[in-house]
């Protein structure tokens, strides 16, 4: 790693000098070469213009002396024709020997009256010249600078170049390596401080002082561990006092990934599977109650909230699991300990089912010779009296105890219901035959709204009864309204039945208690009627051992209406025993 970032570093850098050095020598070299050329061109013009004008005023005989000390002067060729283009005079050649010079592009140009210049090699000494001529009287001068001077100064400054380049290029180089050691020891220590960071180490940091890019970003890393150890510290205190919390409960706690794995538990909960929870192991090793699990699922699967009765977690323990979902997918269960309560509500019904028990037969006796003695002589006005009350609290008592046994059985599901396919307008039609005459007897016009076809699951005794005690209450306490409706609806895979009234209607404060044992409204009317405050309780427990709901709806002046549902044959059991 430290040798990757250095030699990378390193090989940017040197490639980096490189290119500089090479592009700034061939720029300096072609600037160079172009000054030289510049200045030859500029001086060879102005010699050849002397040469001219000399030229023009010498003597004919002369010429050879003076393109000699021209030459000599120049350091150039010199050369003079006449306007045929005969040369007349050459400094480094015999005149008659020479070719005529009129076709020579520089001579054209003289010639004509204009400075001509050319750049070309020589037939006569096969070197490469430039050639600059002027017009004279009678013809023209030239003078020949050989270029090869001129690649000589370029050779040499090229060599000048290339030492210091490659002097520049070694002391860069070095400097380069120094520069490169530094960033690669800084960005280093970055690397080592993220790779402590994802392990784990929040605590880690970086020393990295300056203000340049490398600095900032390591006082940024900084500033962001820093952060991170505070806002992990507190989650890790918050998780700490969560685990605290939890182990303190009662109740046991279970998460349950998205896959059915076990990620969390409280203590508890290990105290109540014998067998041991191990994290992240299916769920399955630990619990295999088929209705918990079937529960979890659909909340893992669907979403929302579930609740379910736990009978074979715990040999002879009994639990209500509270399931409901996690942000992430997953799933918490809450496990309450439901023994002590059901033993409590067990001994409650089993007391109750006894004392009623007991109660029947001496209410029995009482009522029977009550009635007995009420039909013989009687001395007194008061005593007869006597025993009509006598009678009628007997019977009040019998009627309460009948009540007492039969939500007794129902709760502790020792009565066996028998569930078979029943039309919803058979059950209305035969609960209304029933109480037909009383209604009319009440002045209450007793109305059948059969709306639903489908057949329901159910025992038609039972619902019988809970028809009766609805109807009942409604002609006892609705009468005013002189209509009584009972009808039924489609809802879903269920059938609502219901039972309304136009009577005085229930305030909103004692709908949620109605189906509460023994729960008055007005408790002088009820006890004047002869209620036991049972009958909504039994309606209550008969419809949810069938797998519905019940409900009451009111508004008061507005009259009531008591619902409950039934599931349809074809999704339920057809025959269920309690």
């Amino acid at each position: 790693m430290r040798s990757s970032i250095f030699l990378k570093l390193l090989a940017a850098f040197v490639l980096v000098i490189i290119v500089s050095t090479v592009t700034l020598g061939m720029m300096v070299r072609a600037a160079w070469h172009q000054s030289v050329r510049v200045q030859i061109d500029q001086s060879l013009s102005d010699k050849v213009k002397l040469f001219a004008h000399r030229v023009q005023t010498a003597d004919r005989e002369s010429l050879q002396q003076i393109v000699t000390e021209i030459a000599a002067d120049s350091r150039a060729r010199a050369t003079v024709i006449d306007k045929s283009g005969r040369v007349l005079a050459d400094s480094e050649a015999d005149p008659a020997t020479m070719e005529n010079h009129g076709a020579r592009p520089e001579f054209v140009a003289a010639l004509g009256g204009k400075l001509g210049s050319d750049t070309r090699s020589s037939h006569t000494v096969g070197a490469p010249f430039l050639y600059t001529a002027a017009p004279v009287r009678d013809g023209a001068v030239r003078l020949a600078y050989p270029l090869s001077a001129i690649q000589e100064s370029t050779r040499t400054i090229r060599n000048t170049l290339l030492k210091a380049s490659i002097i520049a290029l070694v002391l860069a180089m070095i400097f380069a390596a120094y520069v490169a050691s530094v960033v690669s020891r800084r960005l280093r220590n970055i690397v080592e401080f993220s790779q402590r960071i994802s392990d784990g180490d929040l605590s880690a940091r970086i020393d990295e002082h300056g203000t340049d890019e490398i600095a900032k970003t390591a006082a940024a890393l900084d500033a962001t561990a820093r952060k991170l150890e505070q806002s992990f510290g507190a989650v890790q205190r918050s998780r700490e006092e969560l685990e605290t919390v939890l182990n303190s409960m009662q109740e046991g706690v279970i998460a349950v990934a998205r896959d059915g794995r076990v990620l969390w538990v409280n203590r508890q909960m290990r105290s109540v599977v014998q067998s041991g929870v191990r994290i992240g192991a299916p769920l399955t090793e630990t619990l295999r109650d088929p209705d918990f699990l079937s529960a979890l699922q659909a909340v893992l699967e669907n979403g929302g909230s579930r609740s379910v009765r736990l009978a074979s977690v715990a040999p002879g323990r009994v639990y209500n699991a509270a399931i409901a979902p996690m942000p992430d997918g997953a799933a918490v269960a809450v496990l309450y300990d439901l023994t002590a309560i059901e033993r409590v509500e067990k001994t409650r019904r089993d007391f109750i089912a006894n004392v009623s028990h007991e109660l029947r037969t001496p209410l029995t006796s009482i009522q029977g010779y009550a009635e007995t003695l009420l039909e013989g002589e009687h001395d007194s006005r008061s005593s007869r009296e006597f025993l009509e009350i006598i009678r009628r609290n007997a019977w009040r008592m019998t009627r309460l105890t009948d009540d007492l046994l039969t939500l007794a059985r129902v709760e502790s599901r020792e009565h066996r219901f028998d569930f078979h396919p029943a039309l919803p307008s058979e059950l209305l039609n035969e609960a209304a035959e029933v109480f037909r005459e009383s209604a009319r007897g009440a002045g209450v016009a007793l109305e059948i709204e059969a709306g639903s076809v489908r057949p329901v699951n159910a025992d038609p005794d039972a619902i019988h009864q809970v028809f009766s005690n609805l109807i009942e209450n409604a002609l006892k306490y609705a009468a005013a309204g002189k209509r009584i409706i009972i009808g039924s609806n489609d809802n879903g895979d269920f059938v609502q039945f219901y039972v309304q009234d136009y009577g005085p209607g229930i305030a909103s404060e004692h709908l949620p208690r109605l189906f509460e044992r023994f729960y008055r409204i007005d408790k002088a009317r009820s006890r004047e009627s002869g209620g036991t405050g049972l009958g909504l309780a039994i309606a209550k427990h008969i419809v949810l051992a069938h797998g519905g709901t019940i409900e009451a709806r009111s508004d008061l002046h507005q009259g009531a209406t008591f619902s409950f549902t039934l599931p349809i044959a074809n999704t339920h059991a057809a025959q269920r025993a309690f």
